[in-house]
């Protein structure tokens, strides 16, 4: 490959030899995260979401027993093919595969109704076609910048079976009240929260950089999902900031291990249901952990991160995360 002779002439000239060879490796993961060179990628990574604790309006529930029962624990299956038509510019395809095991405990009013009920569901969830634009290349074996845009639209493939029954019980609501009167399902995990599918087409907004001198880096990835309304629910806008400082270790002059400490921002606007606004909807949540990446050459990349929780402010009663573990590998034809 014309990228890996490249990197090794320049490994060859480089007169530091604290530096020399040892930057070859580096060199080639930066080519392979700036997209370097044309064709076919393919990526698949999970993430798996635990979400056992009940929170009231940003602290831990007091709450009967009934509710703390309720769990979820979510796990997602992304397959993205893509295709680079050049070093700045490409397309990809997520196609995201959802499981999901959960204990639902609700109370509706004013009927006082209560709703036990385990089980899973799982299969496609919404598919998104992304392009990415390279607004900026720039690199040198002991230095490197790359920050690239990215657009898309996210489309309502995943089945809304649950979502409806969430829409009928507040069309019920508003038939029977009138709109002052909020939807009266009470507990921490409800039926939007089970769905496979928004309904809605979305689009998908974002912005990554990476900064290396020498061995040391630091990574962003900003991204802002515009929701629009699906049987007759609209999830709130998502917005989401990513990245820390890390090192490369060479491992050889193909290869190299990193270490990042990735801190994660994400804020989660309330959703709503028939044209009013959902209450116990919406979180802001700040998380931090280790993020491990294995690189050979330009070609094969692997990570492994996991996401603890520093804080969280969500509204009403809401089950959230106790913790998020994510990986993955990325393949260059």
């Amino acid at each position: 490959m014309k990228f890996l002779a490249m990197a090794g002439l320049l490994c060859a000239l480089v007169s530091d030899p604290t530096f020399g060879c040892e930057l070859c490796a580096i060199y080639s993961a930066d080519s392979a995260k700036g997209g370097a060179s044309s064709g076919f990628l393919l990526t698949i990574a999970e993430q798996y979401i635990s979400d056992h604790t009940l929170f009231f309006e940003g602290e831990k529930a007091s709450a009967d027993p009934f509710f703390k029962q309720a769990f979820l624990d979510s796990s997602f299956s992304h397959f993205v093919p893509g295709y680079n038509f050049s070093s700045r510019f490409g397309v990809s395809l997520n196609v995201p595969i959802i499981h999901r095991d959960f204990r639902l405990t609700t109370l509706a009013s004013p009927s006082l109704t209560l709703t036990d009920e385990s089980g899973a569901v799982s299969g496609l969830g919404d598919i998104a076609l992304i392009g990415r634009f390279s607004l900026l290349q720039l690199m040198k074996m002991k230095y490197s910048i790359n920050i690239n845009l990215l657009a898309g639209v996210k489309f309502p493939t995943g089945d809304t079976e649950r979502l409806d029954r969430e829409a009928n019980a507040g069309k019920a609501d508003l038939e029977q009240f009138g709109s002052g009167h909020q939807h009266g399902v009470f507990g921490g995990v409800h039926e939007h929260d089970l769905t496979l599918g928004s309904g809605s087409f979305d689009g998908v907004f974002g912005i990554t950089s990476n900064f290396r001198w020498k061995r040391w880096f630091v990574n962003n990835q900003t991204q802002y999902y515009v929701r629009t309304e699906g049987h007759s629910y609209k999830f709130g806008d998502l917005f989401i900031v990513s990245g820390g400082p890390g090192g490369y270790i060479p491992l050889g002059e193909q290869s190299t291990l990193s270490l990042q400490a990735n801190a994660f921002y994400e804020r989660n606007g309330r959703d709503k249901l028939v044209g009013q606004t959902f209450l116990q909807t919406g979180m802001t949540a700040w998380y931090l952990g280790p993020l491990i990446t294995f690189s050979l050459g330009e070609h094969f990349s692997v990570n492994a991160g996991v996401d603890l929780p520093l804080s969280i402010y969500n509204h009403g009663l809401q089950t959230v995360p106790d913790y998020r573990v994510h990986g993955g590998f990325t393949w260059r034809f």
